[in-house]
């Protein structure tokens, strides 16, 4: 409900020296009555808030003004009041008072007259059941939780698998006939409910129930079946199949050597070729290699060579010395510590 006397207010908050409280107060409190059970009484929250707010009640005829006893709080600013059963009276005129303090400072902003009546809001009905009433036709029941059932109206809505949009109709009782089904569809109902002009004025529609479905065995069994057929396919299937691949290919790997040795090549060692020529043979080629002996004995030399001595030329001079000395006298051998050497032939 919007406050009235809103420049009155704000005027007579500055000169009270609450601008800022003006500036961020409530711009009218909202009464909501849910199910005939209990009642929440709201003006704000804690970000448009910054005075210490307080709400006092009374019914009209009635004394006297009752202060809030549970306050709805937003980090510990009230920013609501949360009425029992026992305070709520139905058809009988209700006001608020709301009192702003800012630095020892109070203003008070009443508020309009409410009728309860017309502030219910019910619960969301409860117990859909589709009834098949001929080949052609349905019948959706349901059950509100709300009292007094007589001052229920509810909307019915709809939407088949191949529709684009839901369609809603209005209903007075708790039934609902559907006179036109296709067979070939899969149909969601919702239901939900709110008080009728016999009971009260209000715009307040209870929450949409939870759906309930419909559509005939084929279909059902079908999407069901899809549905199971998928899940099978998803959560055992791939993962099993995955798995016996994943073991023939450890199979394979362990037991085929050839497909072993192509994916994981070795590297030759040829030590282990040659262990015989050293150990058994003691290094011998040819017994290693098996070659005959006589064909080792025709292979041998059957001559001799005399040994060369080489040496050295001495020096020139040496050289000229034994020329002069050569041409008188003979031949004769070295001494042991000449200074150049001799060349023997055999």
């Amino acid at each position: 409900m919007a406050v009235p006397g809103d420049f009155f207010a704000l005027v007579l908050l500055c000169g009270l020296g609450l601008c800022l409280a003006a500036a961020h107060r409530p711009s009218g409190v909202e009464c909501v009555v849910f199910n005939e059970e209990y009642m929440t009484c709201m003006w704000g929250s804690r970000e448009a808030l910054t005075a210490n707010y307080s709400l006092y009640y009374w019914y009209e005829n009635r004394s006297p003004v009752v202060e809030c006893m549970h306050y709805l709080q937003d980090q510990g600013i009230n920013v609501g009041c949360h009425f029992n059963q026992s305070e709520i009276i139905q058809f009988q005129p209700f006001r608020v008072l709301i009192n702003a303090t800012l630095g020892g400072k109070t203003l008070e902003i009443p508020s309009e007259r409410m009728d309860l009546q017309d502030l219910v809001k019910p619960k969301a009905p409860v117990n859909l059941t589709i009834h098949n009433m001929s080949s052609n036709q349905l019948q959706l029941t349901w059950t509100s939780p709300y009292p007094k059932a007589q001052c229920l109206e509810h909307a019915v809505k709809y939407k088949s698998n191949k529709d684009t949009s839901w369609t809603e109709h209005r209903v007075k009782g708790a039934v609902f006939s559907f006179p036109s089904v296709d067979y070939e569809k899969y149909y969601t109902f919702y239901v939900r409910s709110k008080i009728n002009n016999y009971c009260g004025n209000t715009q307040l529609w209870s929450e949409w129930s939870v759906p309930v479905v419909w559509g005939n065995n084929s279909t059902s069994k079908g999407a069901a079946e899809e549905q199971l057929h998928w899940f099978w396919i998803q959560t055992v299937l791939i993962p099993v199949a995955s798995c016996l691949l994943l073991l023939i290919l450890v199979i394979l790997l362990v037991r085929m050597e050839r497909v072993w040795v192509i994916l994981m090549p070795r590297i030759p060692n040829p030590s282990k070729n040659f262990d015989d020529l050293f150990i058994t043979h003691n290094g011998d080629f040819q017994e290693w290699a098996g070659v005959p002996k006589d064909l080792v004995e025709s292979l041998k030399p059957n001559y001799t060579e005399s040994i060369c001595y080489v040496s050295e030329l001495p020096p020139k001079d040496s050289y000229e010395s034994l020329q002069e000395s050569s041409n008188h006298s003979p031949s004769v051998m070295p001494h042991k510590h000449s200074p150049y050497k001799n060349i023997y032939m055999g």
